[in-house]
């Protein structure tokens, strides 16, 4: 080889190296500049609009017609297992019957359960006839007619009862928080009932009626909550979470019981799972083990919240119910400039609980805006050893802040930033979302924002289970 040839090739490869090395470099600095940022912030700017109530004469607030007409029918679940329905709606004229009678799909024997009724003050409000009646013995897997309003002016509604728990039983469950009653509200239940997924039962993270916003916690707009909502919740589930908004604590009126209108109001079957308050409970569901707590009451050590979770966390058998699901209202992980570090005290009591028991997803509300979160802990972090960052932990939960229903206090618009390290995606948008469980390995995750199509995925994500299929399942890892 001659000395020209030489280096002509030394000079060739290192220029090679150098463009490598200079590759190099900039992937990294790529990749740490992605790190830094957290995930994805949406570039989808939604139009700046304020949030407007519906007027009181709204069709969707529409009183039914008939003297003494049921109205604000809804039903949640009403055992541990799902072979019961709480049926609940209120009179307004008088009492009337608590009866209701209910018939399958496939007979025409008609059955009858009797309920009770109840009645509230708050302040210069006082409540109509709120009657709350438990079917039970169901078939599972059976659609069900019912009948409320016996003896005056009947309504007929139905429902279909989940399929037997067990650990590959496909289920879709909708999500939905912060609802309250606006044009947004509005929307959000419309695009709710249009996807094509459809959604079998709705889990709710809290805040309904916003009643609280209004002079003297106007209760009666409890009432025009219920009535718009009961085209949903009166025909599948609504397993409901209390929010702040449910608190209704207002000394300078008089009113000191938390909690007084909502506990009247949406019963729950929280005896069923040895708890000891409706504000937090636990159902089974299909092949799902649903957790539910209350960010507002007492949950520090030897408090019957404590006590009740610690007990039922070791309960939860996964080859029977393999998804693991939690609800709550105030989010433990939350990069917007509202509401940010609300829930650290209940985070640092609960969180090493939540990893120990391979918790799979938990959904939260209470930030009007919509954020997903990486699996991360912070459990290492003991105040004195300054580990305080959040780390990637295959056995935390996804933490997902649904709060975007449209409620009258508007949308979270501002961001932390940069966008931390455990936020995956976030948006500030109203929508809901779908949690669709497939098998006992698999379930497919969409968040859809109102401005879409009803089909439209915002962010999408295959949720693989904690305990059969603990891998990692963020799009770097795959």
């Amino acid at each position: 080889m001659t000395y020209n040839s030489l280096a002509l090739k030394i000079t060739l490869m290192g220029s090679f190296y150098f463009c490598m090395a200079a590759f190099i470099v900039l992937t990294l600095v790529f990749n740490s500049v992605v790190f830094s940022n957290g995930g994805k912030t949406s570039i989808y700017v939604r139009k700046m609009e304020k949030t407007v109530d519906m007027p009181l004469e709204s069709d969707v607030f529409r009183v039914p017609s008939g003297y003494n007409a049921p109205q604000q029918v809804h039903i949640t679940q009403g055992d541990h297992v799902g072979k019961a329905v709480i049926v609940s709606w209120v009179t307004e004229d008088e009492p009337g019957s608590s009866t209701v009678l209910y018939w399958s799909e496939n007979s025409k024997h008609k059955k009858k359960a009797e309920g009770q009724f109840t009645t509230y003050k708050f302040y210069n409000y006082t409540s109509g006839f709120i009657h709350h009646c438990t079917i039970g013995n169901l078939e599972h897997n059976t659609k069900y007619y019912y009948v409320v309003g016996v003896g005056h002016n009947m309504r007929k509604f139905w429902f279909t009862t989940p399929p037997k728990v067990g650990p590959d039983v496909p289920y879709t469950f909708g999500l939905i928080g912060d609802l309250g009653q606006t044009f947004d509200s509005n929307s959000t239940l419309t695009h709710y009932e249009q996807n094509p997924k459809k959604g079998q039962t709705v889990l709710f993270v809290g805040d309904l009626s916003y009643a609280d916003n209004y002079p003297y916690h106007d209760n009666g707009r409890w009432d025009t909550w219920a009535r718009f909502v009961e085209r949903s919740a009166a025909y599948q589930p609504w397993i409901w979470t209390a929010g702040n908004h449910e608190i209704d604590f207002a000394p300078e009126i008089g009113e000191t019981t938390p909690f007084k209108p909502y506990t009247h109001r949406y019963h729950v079957p929280y005896r069923a799972s040895k708890s000891t308050a409706p504000l937090w409970y636990s159902i089974k569901r299909a092949s799902a083990y649903i957790i539910v707590l209350s960010s507002y009451s007492a949950y520090g050590k030897y408090t019957p919240q404590n006590q009740w979770l610690e007990q039922e966390l070791p309960k939860v058998n996964r080859r029977e119910t393999p998804w693991l699901i939690v609800l709550m209202h105030s989010p433990w992980y939350n990069s917007y400039n509202y509401h940010y570090m609300e829930g650290e005290t209940m985070r640092v009591m609960y969180e090493p609980w939540f990893v120990r028991y391979k918790v799979d997803v938990v959904f939260a509300g209470h930030v009007h805006a919509y954020e997903r979160s990486e699996r991360v802990s912070n459990i290492a972090y003991n105040i004195i050893n300054g580990m305080c960052t959040p780390v990637k932990d295959q056995s935390a939960p996804v933490y997902i802040t649904i709060g975007d229903g449209g409620n009258i206090e508007g949308l979270a618009t501002s961001m932390s930033e940069p966008q931390p390290a455990y936020s995956a995606y976030r948006e500030a948008s109203f929508g809901h979302a779908i949690f669709d469980i497939k098998n006992r390995t698999h379930a497919h995750y969409s968040w859809h924002r109102n401005h879409d199509g009803f089909a439209v995925e915002a962010d999408s994500m295959w949720f693989f289970n904690r305990f059969w299929h603990p891998v990692d399942e963020s799009p770097t890892s795959q």
